[in-house]
């Protein structure tokens, strides 16, 4: 009788007691196992072809294997083994840009990708990051792994609704978790982040100054070592710079290494540095660099007037170019002028005079406000970067960030949520060999600030370009 009852019918039978309500159940069909084998067999074939055609250069290498095997058996695989070891070794030789950009970064950058793939599940599950979704976890993607020699960055998908804030607040957790010194988290496109693990600090060893550039560039002046290990490059054509450190944080190693990258175009005529000096002990090492190839003021009443006369001059020049040309070429007649100020506070802000206080502050914001488009960059430095120290320190689109005394000071230099991105200036050593010149900047062009290290300029560089010498 069952053989020949329906679905809804076999339901009654099975229920125990008579007077239940009626329980009706849908008719349950088997599929065939020829159907269930065919469709297997279907799927199994597109994600194959999908993968195929996703690796096209996996799939011809591997074209290529098979059909040596099957022609030529193991001597062809033998020999096109070894003509492919003495073409590597080969390109490594001749060519070892070619060999480290098309060959080891590429496997290196896959098997750092294994190994962070294998990691991930367990590390972002104990740190909160895979959110539960119909009663079963789901974990961000790792798409790929750049691999450099001090710092990965890991490029992630996020879970559908995910708040990439919440990667943040557990960056500690994950460079706990990968095995790394510290963790930053970088904003992508939108559904993307990127994760910089740091394994090893490439700027906890203070380096020397740098060789003076032939052909210097104003656009990127190198001055330091970024803390992936690349050049750090400081632009001055077209912006000013603001520098803020506590005592003792190495702003000189960024003045003096600007100085010194800018020495072929101070020789060639084409730059000058005007020196401001309140303090009389940093600038005034390379007085007679100065003096040659543009200005130096150390006295208050002294450097009103110079900052005074750099402001006629830069309006003298605004009429000659007004309706000709909107950007500024260095020449001999108009050289591109860089006005080194050491501890603008002193004169913005601690000056006892106040009608100098005025006048020094008056032409710092002519300058910063009207100077970009004809040639005329602020190059300025101070301890203190409180708004009533300096209240013109957002006219100044570039600024780094050395060794800070309050977390608050942070956000005060390179604007607010500087700190929660990962610049962290109040925590760098206060130790010179370990902490001096370390700092962060915040270029116009990104909001994401950057670990950097300025090379020491010593007293026997500073005499050596003031005498007109390369050190």
């Amino acid at each position: 009788m069952r053989d020949k009852l329906a679905g809804e019918q076999i339901a009654q039978l099975d229920n125990p007691d008579p007077f239940a309500p009626a329980v009706w159940r849908s008719p349950v069909h088997r599929t065939p196992e020829p159907l269930i084998w065919l469709v297997q067999l279907a799927r199994l074939i597109w994600r194959a072809a999908w993968f195929l055609a996703r690796h096209p250069r996996l799939t011809a290498a591997t074209l290529v294997v098979l059909l040596i095997g099957a022609n030529w058996g193991w001597p062809g695989l033998t020999g096109l083994t070894g003509a492919t070891l003495a073409f590597l070794a080969g390109l490594r030789i001749w060519r070892p840009d070619w060999f480290s950009h098309y060959v080891w970064r590429p496997v290196w950058c896959w098997w750092r990708w294994c190994a962070y793939r294998r990691r991930c599940p367990g590390v972002l599950t104990v740190a909160g990051l895979a959110p539960a979704y119909r009663g079963r976890s789901v974990l961000p993607v790792l798409l790929h792994v750049e691999a450099g020699p001090c710092l990965d960055r890991l490029t992630v998908q996020l879970v559908s609704g995910q708040d990439p804030a919440r990667f943040a607040d557990q960056a500690d957790a994950l460079a706990h978790g990968f095995g790394a010194h510290s963790c930053r988290v970088r904003t992508g496109t939108p559904g993307l982040l990127v994760l910089e693990l740091i394994r090893r600090d490439a700027l906890a060893e203070p380096f020397g100054a740098l060789p003076i550039p032939a052909a210097p560039d104003l656009r990127a002046l190198a001055v330091g070592r970024c803390e992936d290990g690349s050049p750090f490059c400081v632009r001055l054509a077209g912006t000013h710079l603001l520098i803020a450190g506590a005592t003792g944080a190495g702003k000189g190693s960024y003045l003096w290494g600007l100085v010194r990258a800018l020495v072929p175009l101070m020789a060639a005529g084409l730059v000058q540095v005007w020196a401001c000096d309140p303090k009389l002990m940093e600038l005034a090492f390379g007085r007679t660099l100065f003096e040659r190839h543009g200005r130096y003021a150390a006295q208050p009443a002294d450097i009103a007037g110079l900052l005074e006369a750099a402001v006629a001059d830069m309006q003298g020049r605004a009429a000659r170019f007004a309706g000709r040309q909107r950007d500024h070429t260095p020449t001999t007649e108009h050289p591109f002028t860089v006005i080194v100020v050491d501890e603008i506070a002193f004169l913005t802000a601690y000056q006892a005079d106040r009608k100098l206080k005025d006048r020094t502050l008056a032409a710092l914001a002519t300058l910063t406000t009207q100077g970009r488009a004809v040639g005329y960059c602020i190059v300025a430095a101070l301890q203190d970067p409180r708004k009533e120290v300096l209240n013109i320190r957002n006219l100044f689109p570039d600024k780094i960030a050395l060794r800070l005394d309050e977390p608050t000071q942070v956000d005060m230099v390179l604007g607010d949520g500087a700190r929660d991105r990962g610049a962290l200036c109040d925590q760098i050593a206060a130790d010179p060999y370990m902490g001096a010149g370390v700092g962060y900047v915040r270029l116009e062009s990104s909001p994401d600030p950057v670990r950097v290290r300025a090379a020491f300029v010593s007293d026997a560089d500073i005499h050596a370009m003031a005498g007109g010498g390369a050190a």
